[in-house]
């Protein structure tokens, strides 16, 4: 059973903080094959959505408040592990990360930098697209929106 947890930076251990990083770096510089500045000086402000199992951190998501990287609220570093990527754990990070934007936030949208290869992903959580490809880091990227559903 996966246990999320919505952490602030400074509630971390250095060992919690560890294991995000090197998760971050081992898929968004590594795998990737992406050399850039991973560790933005953004993490401070964040809330941090990880799904751990067993004491494994198996999905992770950083949340940044409206003012830090976009006028709007936005999620960024989305991570699922590659052993559990197709298991549906990429979608309820996705949902779960949206819910605590909203609410923890207290945000009315969510902006995204989203790879180019996963926008299909993004739309069927009801993202939409506002600018064109692009390259960022050599990585095409779609910047993408997503509003609160006011009912």
């Amino acid at each position: 059973m996966m246990d999320w947890r919505l952490t602030s930076f400074h509630e971390f251990s250095a060992d919690q903080l560890y294991d995000i990083l090197q998760l971050r770096t081992e898929v968004f510089v590594v795998e990737q094959a992406c050399a850039y500045l991973e560790v933005d000086g953004k993490d401070k402000e964040a809330l941090h959505l990880t799904g751990v199992r067993d004491g494994v951190i198996e999905a992770y998501a950083r949340l940044l408040p409206p003012g830090t990287a976009y006028e709007e609220a936005s999620i960024g570093r989305v991570i699922v592990r590659p052993n559990l990527r197709g298991t549906g754990l990429g979608k309820a990070l996705l949902h779960r990360s949206m819910e605590a934007v909203y609410h923890h936030l207290n945000a009315d949208r969510i902006k995204i930098q989203a790879q180019e290869y996963a926008l299909p992903f993004y739309e069927k959580a009801g993202f939409v697209a506002v600018t064109s490809s692009y390259l960022d880091d050599g990585i095409p990227h779609v910047d993408m929106i997503h509003h609160v559903n006011k009912k």
